[in-house]
């Protein structure tokens, strides 16, 4: 322990001493007094230092202090240690509220900027608890329905900021979370909020303490349980709305505070609430520190909340083990009805005509719906065909991912968005754009793939430790996900060509597709839906559990580690085509057990019609719901899939 706070004070002066570094870059040391006490000093470099770099510096120490409580007060309230602002989407609701206003209702935002973060917040969090309220708010339910709620709001975020240009690098910037300050009036503002929410947390600190002992005690020791869980809920979004709406999306500082206090040797949860926002305040302040030290040697301007995530994603590896867990349930329960696979599969295959007829025949001229001629439809047809066949064949592969892993983790909402295989994908892309910004669409795909295989690599890690419970492969997929957007949020922030790229690749499109592009993918979506199959036997007993399935001769380490490279493999290829939010790898495996595929081999199958059929609509759908404009790929099947899987958390 003694070591621990050792190490605080050996933060402490490192912050003061980047601090220091920094801001005499701009004014040297002995001019500061003239600068501070100096009556209306007019020289331009002093007034910077008073009214930019020292109140950057208090604006950092208060965010950070105002999330550590925000995240301690949550993870007191749901028994979380992984819960925070940033893991629950309450951040990320904040973030849409803003855009929105940004972009359409900007006389809204003067002087409501506070109210319309807050309102985004509050929407966000009573969606994540409403969910969350069946399973008694159950750790892992709550942070994958914080995910999904967290990537829906990014997918929209990052849509609506691709469509107005003239406000990307702002959006951006602010998305990534930036200190820098013109005056004084934030900190004031901050600081009138943080002693309030002190003060009101002490008010509470008792009843958090009684409800720490289990639902049925607080009850019985006279707690009103929806009161309590309101009254902090509602605190603790309103310290992590302030913070946005302020200096825009700083990540996990709420996870890192709490945990680093705990790993001190804290148990006390009062303790614990009064240290973290020191803790909090400190880790910004540190984190912003190193920021402009090395933007001022480098002359790069780099988002610190996206910095403070690079932290956030190791820390929430870190607590895994620590996490509460569940029973495992099949993600694959039993159907009331099972259908016939030949006829199913009939069925499936009938629709593929219609689709392949919509996609080539049908349009918008800007004036209504209309169907071509076959003129034109020939026309048009090199052009259609390709994006088309590749929007299917990348539905095709998510939708057997999913399929895959909610089979592989038990687990109904395993997906590759969730298990982190898209973020590693866009990991790959951005290396490719950075790295190698004249190639072409095969080293894109080749990238991509790479980094969803590098990425997997560390989930596997945690695949091969056979104590460790399935569903928490997800909250590793998260980490390394969360990990993932923090570097894609610093490259999109350097202002130039690949930010626009990076930021489209989000979204996705099929507009890219060639007809090379297109042939290779699909083979690529049928090689792996054969390999597939050789893993029925496996895919059939893993849901079984471990136990079970390791007493029935499945190698539990090594078929996890065969399953999730070749989930891997599918997802980097067709995530450099539609992005890494379409939620198909959710939507199409849920569908197909609803219709009865009940078997390992007919729901991978169907699942995999589906999701190319899913995809191709959506295709359909954004090229001509709002020509000559088109949407984004990923985001049109987002907003297809979206309040589908809000509405299946609810019922499960």
């Amino acid at each position: 322990m003694k070591q621990a706070w050792g190490l605080v004070v050996l933060a402490l002066f490192a912050a003061v001493i980047l601090f220091a570094v920094s801001a005499s870059d701009r004014v040297a040391l002995p001019r500061w007094p003239n600068a501070i006490f100096g009556a209306g000093s007019s020289d331009l470099d002093e007034i910077i230092l008073l009214y930019g770099v020292f109140p950057r510096a208090a604006v950092a120490i208060l965010a950070g202090a105002a999330l550590g409580l925000s995240g301690a007060l949550l993870q007191q309230l749901l028994r979380n240690p992984i819960a925070d602002p940033s893991t629950l989407g309450i951040s990320a609701g904040a973030q849409l509220a803003i855009v929105v206003a940004t972009l359409f209702f900007p006389q809204v935002l003067d002087g409501s900027r506070t109210v319309v973060a807050l309102a985004g917040a509050g929407s966000a969090a009573l969606v994540v608890f409403a969910l969350g309220w069946r399973s008694s708010f159950e750790p892992v339910t709550m942070v994958v329905s914080g995910m999904l709620v967290g990537v829906t709001a990014a997918a929209f975020s990052a849509a609506l900021t691709l469509a107005q240009g003239e406000y990307l690098m702002s959006l951006v910037t602010w998305n990534g979370g930036s200190l820098s300050q013109q005056d004084w009036g934030v900190p004031k503002e901050l600081a009138t909020e943080l002693v309030v929410a002190m003060a009101l947390s002490a008010l509470v600190i008792r009843p958090l303490l009684v409800l720490g002992l289990g639902d049925e005690s607080a009850r019985s020791l006279g707690v009103d349980l929806r009161w309590i869980r309101l009254c902090v809920a509602v605190l603790a979004t309103s310290l992590a709305g302030v913070v946005a709406a302020n200096v825009g999306l700083i990540s996990f500082v709420g996870l890192a505070a709490p945990a680093f206090v705990r790993g001190c040797g804290v148990h006390r949860p009062s303790t614990n609430l009064a240290l973290s926002p020191l803790v909090g305040g400190l880790f910004l302040w540190l984190c912003d520190g190193a920021v402009q030290v090395f933007s001022g040697a480098t002359g790069e301007t780099f988002p610190t909340g996206s910095v403070t995530a690079l932290v956030g994603g190791p820390i929430l590896l870190w607590l895994l083990p620590r996490v509460r867990s569940i029973q495992s349930q099949d993600a694959n329960r039993a159907t009331t009805r099972r259908i016939h696979f030949g006829k199913g599969l009939s069925i499936l295959l009938a629709i593929v005509p219609v689709v392949v007829v919509l996609g080539l025949f049908f349009g918008n001229d800007g004036k209504g719906w209309l169907l071509l001629s076959y003129a034109d439809a020939a026309d048009l047809s090199s052009w259609r065909w390709p994006r088309l066949l590749a929007a299917a064949a990348a539905g095709g592969l998510l939708a057997l991912t999913g399929a895959i892993l909610q089979r592989l983790t038990s687990n109904p909402m395993a997906s590759p968005e969730v298990i982190g295989v898209s973020g590693g994908a866009g990991l790959g892309f951005a290396a490719v754009v950075t790295l190698v910004p004249n190639g072409g669409p095969y080293s894109l795909v080749g990238g991509a793939t790479i980094g969803g295989l590098a990425t997997m690599a560390v989930v596997l890690a945690f695949a091969r430790r056979k104590t460790l419970p399935s569903e928490k492969l997800l909250l590793a997929g998260i980490a390394v996900s969360s990990l993932s957007s923090s570097v894609l949020a610093i490259l999109m922030a350097a202002g130039d060509q690949r930010s626009w790229q990076i930021l489209a690749w989000i979204g996705g499109t099929a507009a890219s597709a060639t007809p090379g592009t297109s042939i290779v993918l699909s083979g690529i979506a049928i090689l792996l839906l054969v390999a597939s199959m050789t893993l029925i036997r496996w895919l059939t007993l893993l849901p079984l559990g471990q136990s079970t399935s390791q007493s029935l001769g499945v190698p539990i380490g090594t078929s996890r580690v065969v399953v999730l490279a070749l989930c891997g493999l599918a997802t980097g290829a067709a995530s450099v085509l539609v992005g890494p939010l379409s939620f198909v790898g959710l939507i199409a495996p849920h569908i197909a057990v609803r219709a009865g595929f009940a078997t390992a081999r007919d729901h991978l199958v169907a699942s995999f019609l589906l999701g190319a059929l899913i995809m191709a609509f959506a295709d359909l759908g954004a090229r001509t719901v709002t020509f000559p404009y088109e949407l984004p790929l990923g985001l049109f099947a987002a907003m297809i899939g979206a309040p589908y899987l809000i509405w299946l958390i609810g019922r499960r």
